[in-house]
């Protein structure tokens, strides 16, 4: 890419992080967005997880046996 003082120039562009996984099952979670830390801190914290508890670490379906297994277990 060229400069308006017509220096040639090189932009590097930064990987995109990785998909967060479940804790458990491994696979990639869903509505959370693969951003950098810093972009991730000047989301909304609505934008970084899903509207459940524990959205951040586990998938809904290992969430719900979990939920399960608490409640079956008392």
């Amino acid at each position: 890419m060229n400069t308006p003082g017509n220096r040639n120039v090189t932009h590097y562009w930064r990987k995109k992080p990785k998909r967060a996984n479940c804790a458990l099952c491994k696979k990639p979670l869903q509505s959370i967005p693969r951003l950098r830390p810093s972009k991730m801190s000047k989301t909304h914290k609505t934008a970084r997880r899903a509207n459940r508890i524990e959205s951040g670490r586990y998938c809904a379906q290992c969430l719900q046996t979990l939920i399960k297994g608490t409640v079956w277990s008392q």
